[in-house]
This record gives C-alpha cells, structure tokens and sequence, in this order.
C-alpha cells in the first residue's frame, strides 16, 4: 500500500491540474463534482436578479476564500475566457462590469485551485435585449422610434449633459453649465454624508426599453466614476420621480422630474425635491414609461423602473434604498408597482392620490354615464326634473365639477380607443398600423388605456365579438368594469331626497358603454376574465403587499378636478383591511388644494429618507414589515395644517387624522355613485355580485313603487341587483412578479409567477435591511 500512495497522489494531481487548465465543463461532466460541493466560489449579480438582467452587461462580484487570491481564478462566460474583466476593486471585492451577454441563458462559470483544493461556482445569467421587454409581455405595435434610432428597438447611445445651480436667488430650478467655460454663480452644497462640492449635476438621457430614460446626479466634471469607486458626493440613494395623467403612447414620452409634474405647475419660489435631493446627494431617475400620462399599464411601469436601477448600479453603484414621488398619476404608478412588483421601491411620497387606476375608472366612468343623462333634460320622463344638488348627491359630491372635469380632462381620453395616440397616424382604411376607426379602419391601433394592458387584461373570447373585432381577427382587450345591477341613487331614495319615479328613470337610461366607448343602452356586463384579472395583476390595488414600504401622503382640498381627498382615504381603507392597522402610512393634510402645502412634496422626502435611514439601521430581529412600523420617527405623524377648524382626532388602527365630519367636508373626503348605492367606503369593487331583485328591500319607502314602476325596475335588473354584503366578481389580492411573456407567440395573459429571485442576486439594487422581499 505504501507503494501504490505516491501513484494516487500524483494521479490525483494530475486530474486536478488537467481541471484547471481544461476548458470548463459541465458539472454532470467534472470528476470533481464532490469538492465542488464542498469548496464553493459565490457568484453574486449585484445589478439585477439574475433572470432579469438585460442590455448584455451585468455588474458581477465573485466572493474569494480567505486561501484563494485572485490571480488564482479563472472566469468563463458560456465557454468563453472573461477572467480579464474581474479584478480587485477599490472596495476589495473582486468585480467586473461584465459584457458580452447573449440574449437568453448565459453560464458563468469561476474556478480556482489553491492548495490542492479545487472551488467552482456557477451563475446562471438571463440575458433580455436592452430594448426590452423583460416581463410586461408582447410590446404594443406600431411603434415610431426617435429619428435618432439605431434600431427598430430605438436603442441608441447615452447623452450626457450638465447643469448647475445658481448662487442668484432670482435663477430658479437647474441651468446649463458647460464645464470649459463654467459661469461664475455656481452654488455649493453639503451632502448629508458632510461632502461639500459645487452645485454641478450631470444628466444622462438613454434609451431602454424602447423609451427614454434620465439619470441625475451630483458630478465633478472631469473626475473618474465607477460603480465600485464613485464619486464621493453620491450618498447611495435614489430618488424616483413621476408623471401624471394616464394615457397610451406608441412613441418615446418624456420622463418627468418636477414636482406635480402633469397636474399642478410648478410653483413660483418653491424649489423641487428632486433638486434638494440632488444637493443632499441622491441620485435622480425617471423614466417615461413610468410617467402614467404616458403609459399607464403597471407591469410597464414597473419594468421601466427595474431596469433604469440596474443601469444605476452598473454605471453608478450599489443602492441603499429608494424613495419615489409622484402625484395623481405620479402616485398611482407608486402604490401599484410598490403592491404588485415588491422591493422595486422602499419608500412612498404621494400627493393628488389615487390607489390605483381602474377604481377611479370605474367612479369616473360612472360620472361618464350619469352625464349624458343629467346634462340632457330631453331624457328625462314627463314630470321628473333634477336640480344640481340632488345630481351632485347621486354622484356623492357637493356640486357636480367633479364629475365634469373627471369625464372630460381624464376618461374620455383614456378609455376612447378613437382618440390620438402619440406614434400612432390618423386613420386610413384597411391599414393596420394607422388609428381605429370604427367605421372605416376597425383593424387599426386603438389609442385606449385598456388596449395597451391586454396582456395583463386578456383578450374577449371569439364566441363574444363584436363586428369590429371579426374585422380585426381578434378580440381586443377585455372590460374590466361592471355596472350591472348598481342601483344608483339608492341612498337619496333611503333619504327621501329624489322621488321613486327620479330613481327608476335614472336607472332605466343610464345605460353603457360598447368596446368603443360609445353609449348604448345595456349596463355595462364587463369581461369576467378581465375583471378577475385587474385584481390578479394588481391593476386594482388591494394594498395587500403594502405593508412593507413606508408611504407618506400629502395632499388637500380639491375644488373641482377629480382629485377627491377620499382617494387617499381608499388606499387607508384597504390597508387597515388587510393589515389591521396603518402605521407605516403617514397622511398629511393642508389647505393649499391638492397638495395640502407646496413645501410638503420636500418635506415629503426629506422625513421619508429619515425613516428610511432609521429602517436601515435596525439591526435587531424582525421582519421588515414590523420595522418599517418599529422605525418611523416618534414625532412623525398624521396631521391637519393651515386649515381653520380642523381637529386632529384618534384615527382607527393608531395614528391621527382629520376625523369630524366639519373636516372631512374641507378634506372633501367625499362619496361615489356607488358609494351612494350602497357599496363601502374602500371602493375597490369594480363589479358586484348580484342577487334578485326583491321588492320587500325597499319597504324603507314611505310611497312604494308602483306596480308599473316595478315593473321596470324588474326588466331593469332582471340579472338581480348588487349584493354588496359579498366581494366583488373576481375579487381577490394581486399576485406579485407576474410576467406576460415576451412575444406575442408565448403571451401569458393575466401573467403568470415568476420564480423566485436567484440566489445572489439583486444585492446591489437595494440595502441588506430591504432584501427580505428578495430574498424569500
């Protein structure tokens, strides 16, 4: 035996040499599959999850033994030598902004052989094309690039420009600044880390996926930066900014960086927040696919948001965390993506808000109908006459503004399918690629907001289309809204505020809308799928992954355009549903309309990143969800400011809220049709189940129906009437990471799970506190 010892050593070398040296197999083909196991080399994708990566970069970090040194590893990308791309970092890992992705499955493969031992480790990197998409399904076609594409994906360099901000108190905002003739008025600013430099901001404007993006950061011209060495005044925090409205765009938008950006301008003398926050030392980012005026599909939205902070962390570095803002549009596009696609952001600052679209469409399509009933007194029965008060109570508001500026300055716009898109060329007929006209092009691009969330909606069944849709050899997207057995007016019948005859005839005009918003005079039935999957994918907002970001929401009265405080109140409403309380929500009201104060969007941000940081310095045991609650500052709470009479009183599940009814009025927490017919105050049925109508529901009633009357009413809701006692049809919570596929020949419509991150990947797009949503 003791002859035959020195023979297996030297065979065992040599199979370790010849590993070494060999290209790198497969792991079912490597003899040394058991030290493999037990000697491990950890390969971390630091920029993205490790599925999700695209452009063809990645920023990759591979973790070294305490025996092995780095000239000892040797790196292959899908068979290819990449090991000249790693090295030992300023931060002392050893790193590579890796290139050279293919699109699709990618192999990284790291070996090392120190003392007779060898590691490997293994990284499987999914590729997706810099133009996208990565998991928001089939992009939308036709698509008008910029004139500047390289490509039908409209890919093309970054540009990088540079701006400043003024000593001169009269010079607002950002200004030009060329670094080889810098102007004289350049300001300074302490970053909180207590780095001082010039008031200098570089801007890069790029294009992913197939839109533009913009990255602002504090910068010194002429001055090295590299995601493991950046520059010193970058904090390592992100702030995300919004745009409003909501809309369906088929060229490049523009990403919005002011505050309010789409529904207020900007205010004389008050500065922006993304401007503090560039002079506290954040970093900047918008994108146009996450600006709602632009595109208002949430899957969307939240692609664009994954990859502009994967090109931060390539370019830029590792991020702590990430705060957005936004208002109207700016805060539906937060609380979906936040609820629907968790660990995208850490922090909320909302202003103008919604929860969500598609609840609001349906109160707004509700206005839409009761419109063309109440603005036409030639519909009107012999006999009946409305006065705007009793409009205004059946549509659950003081005076009928609202419902007016809601129809005209936001639904009809978004949900006509007729209406101009950007990209998209007026009507010509029988050509495919120009807009949807009913009569003459039904093949056409249809310029709705429910057009471009088909994926997510899904298409209506060949058994139920319509003439236009046989033109088009498709159905188009389904309805995902019901007003089938709503009795509206119900509560002003209760209170004998209208008159049985009113609410009767009401109830028989009031009628629907066909595919093409057109008005008929059937309710609307909606689409059974789609209306189980806007609750799927998170389209309605049930808050239920909500509790682990922290929100703070400002905002004030609204004296007529369609921003009822009572929208802040719904999201309120579904999280103490599903929570139990709603303490990692702060809610700030004040008197300036909408906002509440102009200053709040800044002070917003400034006490959300002071929570955020507390949350980031917890090192005790528990979850994020109970940190996020543990952490937020003792002194910051709900408030009622610059508003004359308003109490603060305890609000239920902790806290403290504009409560009395005298307050509620200024806050105009006000109600909605369906409110008024019987539905609660969270508002997140977009269609009911029904019962039979009976006749002895109504025995509230001091001069009953008559037996015509009644009669009418039962051909009205011969499906049955509301049961607002059960969930709402297809009610149920989002599913979160849901991916629709990549083309339209494997589209997954209402999405399907993706898997869980990877192991070791995403680090680098938010602090180790934040990653539990990543990491479960």
């Amino acid at each position: 035996m003791r002859r035959l010892l020195p023979v297996t050593l030297s065979l065992a070398g040599l199979v370790l040499s010849t590993l070494a040296a060999a290209p790198l197999a497969s792991a079912s083909a490597d003899p040394g599959r058991p030290k493999v196991r037990k000697h491990a080399l950890k390969i971390s994708v630091l920029s993205n999850r490790a599925d999700l990566v695209s452009g063809g970069d990645a920023l990759v970090t591979i973790k070294l033994p305490k025996k092995v040194r780095a000239e000892q590893v040797k790196v292959h990308l899908d068979g290819r030598n990449v090991t000249r791309q790693f090295k030992l970092r300023a931060d002392g890992r050893f790193t590579a902004q890796l290139t050279g992705l293919d699109v699709g499955t990618n192999q990284l493969v790291a070996k090392a052989r120190s003392h007779d031992k060898l590691y490997v480790g293994r990284q499987r990197i999914t590729n997706h094309p810099a133009g996208g998409p990565l998991f928001s399904g089939p992009q939308w076609v036709p698509y008008s690039c910029q004139a500047s594409a390289l490509d039908a994906q409209c890919n093309e360099p970054a540009a990088y420009t540079f701006l400043y901000k003024s000593t001169n108190p009269t010079k607002t905002g950002l200004l030009p600044y060329d670094p080889a003739n810098p102007p004289n008025d350049v300001a300074t600013t302490k970053t909180d880390q207590g780095v001082t430099v010039p008031f200098v901001v570089r801007r890069e404007d790029g294009f992913q996926d197939r839109d533009r993006y913009s990255i602002l950061t504090l910068f010194r011209p002429g001055r090295a930066w590299k995601p493991w060495r950046a520059q010193k005044q970058w904090n390592h925090k992100v702030l995300a900014t919004h745009g409003g409205g909501c809309g369906a765009g088929y060229a490049p938008g523009t990403p919005r960086t002011e505050d309010f950006a789409g529904t207020i301008p900007v205010l004389p003398g008050v500065e922006s927040s993304y401007v503090g926050a560039l002079g506290k030392g954040f970093a900047v980012v918008s994108t146009a696919l996450n600006n709602t005026g632009h595109n208002c599909s949430v899957a969307a939205e939240a692609e664009s948001m994954l990859m502009v902070k994967e090109r931060l962390v390539e370019q830029y570095g590792e991020i702590r965390y990430l705060i957005g803002t936004g208002c109207s549009g700016g805060s539906i596009a937060q609380h979906t993506i936040a609820n629907a696609y968790p660990g995208i952001y850490q922090g909320l600052v909302t202003t103008c808000s919604y929860p969500d679209t598609l609840t609001a469409g349906a109160q707004f399509a509700d206005y839409h109908l009761m419109r063309l009933y109440f603005e036409n007194p030639a519909r009107w029965a012999p006999g009946v006459v409305w006065t705007p008060t009793q409009m205004a109570a059946v549509e659950g508001h003081i005076a009928p503004l609202n419902a007016v500026v809601a129809d005209e300055g936001l639904f009809k716009s978004a949900i006509n399918p007729e209406n101009p898109c950007d990209g998209v060329a007026e009507p010509v007929a029988g050509n495919p690629s120009t807009r949807f006209d009913s009569d003459t092009n039904p093949g056409g691009v249809r310029c709705s907001i429910l057009d471009i969330m088909v994926s997510l909606l899904g298409r209506r069944p060949a058994s139920d289309w319509t003439s236009w849709e046989k033109a088009a050899g498709q159905g188009f997207a389904g309805v995902p809204f019901s007003n089938s057995g709503v009795q509206y007016g119900l509560n002003q019948l209760k209170q004998g505020t209208i008159t049985p005859e009113m609410f009767v005839d009401l109830n028989e005009k009031l009628g629907g809308l066909d595919l093409n918003a057109d008005p008929v005079p059937a309710r609307i039935a909606g689409d059974d799928l789609a209306i189980t999957n806007v609750y799927r994918t998170g389209l309605v907002n049930e808050a239920n992954h909500l509790d682990e970001v922290a929100m703070i929401n400002h905002g004030g009265p609204d004296p007529g355009i369609a921003h009822d405080y009572a929208h802040a109140f719904w999201t309120q409403e579904r999280l103490l549903r599903d929570q139990g309380h709603t303490n990692n929500r702060v809610m700030w009201f004040g008197a300036a309309p909408l906002i509440g104060d102009p200053r709040w969007a800044t002070e917003g941000f400034n006490e959300m990143d002071r929570w955020l940081s507390a949350v980031e310095k917890d090192r005790t045991p528990g979850s994020l969800a109970t940190k996020i609650v543990r952490d937020k500052p003792a002194d910051l709470t709900d408030r009622c400011a610059n508003a004359p009479g308003l109490e603060l009183l305890p609000a239920p599940g902790g806290g403290m809220a504009c409560q009395t009814p005298a307050a509620q009025t200024l806050q105009t927490r006000l109600s909605t049709p369906r409110e008024q017919a019987g539905d609660d105050v969270a508002n997140d049925r977009v269609a009911c189940q029904l019962r039979p109508i009976a006749r002895a529901d109504y025995s509230f009633m001091l001069l009953p129906f008559s037996d015509t009357q009644w009669t009418r009413l039962q051909n009205i809701f011969d499906r049955g009437v509301c049961d607002w006692s059960k969930p709402g049809r297809g009610q149920g919570p989002a599913e979160t990471w849901l991916t629709y596929g990549t083309d339209p020949g494997n589209v997954v419509y209402g999405g399907r799970n993706l898997p869980s991150p990877p192991a070791r990947s995403g680090a680098g797009q938010m602090g180790a506190p934040f990653r539990e949503l990543w990491s479960k």
